[in-house]
């Protein structure tokens, strides 16, 4: 992660869960950089990075971190996991608001990383993926945390397990079927129903 304090971060998390603003004041100046690193992760996956600036794409984080509902968080992970997905919203509002379509000529994609690919040069289109999250989330919230936490908030095995509580060998057998599911329907292959939908244990 970064280089702030994980424990000073999570206590101004709790003072923040508590309903104190200036906690949160103290909080945005420690927590800038790692959302920045954030933010480059997620635009260097796309090809038309020029369409949202890492700055902006901070800032609607921030505006909406702060506009959320009050959160109860659990600590510095859980925070940057939450971030992570609401920039994953907003390019994906960003994608749709320009019109880009799913099968269209047009359309922002990201690079998947090796770890998520067959081949070196394949190619993913953000608006596919974030379909393909949205169904495996219908049955496999956990897998889709999973991915989330690894892909976008750029977490390890091991931090990753302990943000959602699972051992590492849980997270390693998730993180691995979760990458086999979103490629099968990636790729266009036609589903296999319940065959696929592997329940979730511990």
């Amino acid at each position: 992660m970064s280089e702030q304090s994980p424990g000073e971060v999570t206590q101004l998390l709790l003072k923040w869960s508590g309903g104190d603003e200036q906690a949160l004041e103290r909080l945005i100046p420690l927590v800038y950089a790692e959302l920045q690193r954030l933010a480059r992760q997620f635009l260097r996956r796309e090809y038309d990075a020029s369409a949202v600036q890492t700055g902006t794409l901070v800032q609607e984080a921030c505006l909406r971190l702060m506009g959320a509902d009050r959160i109860a968080w659990n600590d510095s992970k859980h925070f940057f996991a939450i971030a992570a997905r609401i920039m994953r919203r907003v390019l994906v509002e960003e994608a749709r608001r320009r019109g880009y379509k799913k099968r269209g000529a047009d359309f922002t994609r990201v690079s998947f990383d090796e770890a998520l690919t067959v081949s070196e040069e394949r190619d993913v289109e953000l608006l596919a993926l974030d379909e393909a999250l949205e169904r495996l989330e219908e049955f496999a919230p956990r897998k889709c945390r999973v991915v989330e936490l690894r892909y976008f908030a750029g977490l390890t095995i091991e931090e990753t397990a302990e943000a959602i509580g699972v051992s590492g060998n849980t997270v390693k057998r998730e993180w691995r079927t979760a990458k086999l599911w979103l490629l099968h329907e990636l790729n266009g292959a036609e589903r296999s129903g319940d065959g696929q939908r592997t329940q979730e244990t511990d």
